[in-house]
């Protein structure tokens, strides 16, 4: 994933951000955390930086700070929906679901396109025991997958998801395969 914002960060910082997100997408975050030091205070502070921080505490588990990096982006760019996914995210680690699920329900409707919104709902609503809910939401994010290949990824993604196990046998049936959904 791209940082947010990624243009309005200056050389040399951007090469430091470019490192920081490689070395994650590498798998190392210890590496990554070197990079990310380098950064200078205002590219830290710069969406773009907020977002590779976001990311580089998700791989380092650190969710309370994941948290707060996260409000500190919805309210810097509250148009990029990484920012809302990557807050309700960080609060469904901290199992609190039902927060992560409130503050991500305005993003639905802010971002219509996005598939990870209504695909996160639906997790949150079965970890919560609404499962009409999150039906609701799966076949939301399903809908949002209209070509064939995308829709049967996120259906393999949805069927070993342990969010979402609660619909397992429902996905398996094929339940949420019909063209109406």
């Amino acid at each position: 994933m791209m940082p947010v914002g990624q243009s309005a960060v200056n050389w040399p910082d951007q090469h430091h951000l470019d490192a920081t997100i490689g070395w994650l997408m590498l798998g190392n975050p210890r590496e990554a955390r070197v990079e990310f030091e380098r950064l200078s205070a205002g590219a830290r502070r710069a969406p773009a930086g907020l977002d590779a921080e976001w990311q580089l505490l998700a791989a380092e588990q650190r969710w309370e700070e994941a948290v707060t990096v996260a409000d500190a982006l919805v309210v810097m760019a509250p148009r990029q929906a990484s920012a809302w996914i990557h807050r309700s995210y960080a609060l469904h680690e901290l199992r609190r679901t039902e927060a992560a699920r409130d503050l991500l329900l305005p993003a639905a409707e802010q971002f219509p396109k996005e598939t990870t919104i209504p695909y996160n709902l639906a997790c949150y609503e079965c970890q919560l025991g609404n499962l009409p809910a999150a039906r609701d939401w799966l076949r939301r994010a399903l809908r949002r997958h209209r070509a064939g290949e995308d829709r049967a990824k996120r259906l393999a993604m949805a069927l070993t998801d342990p969010d979402l196990q609660p619909l397992a046998a429902e996905i398996r049936r094929g339940e949420f395969n019909r063209d109406g959904d």
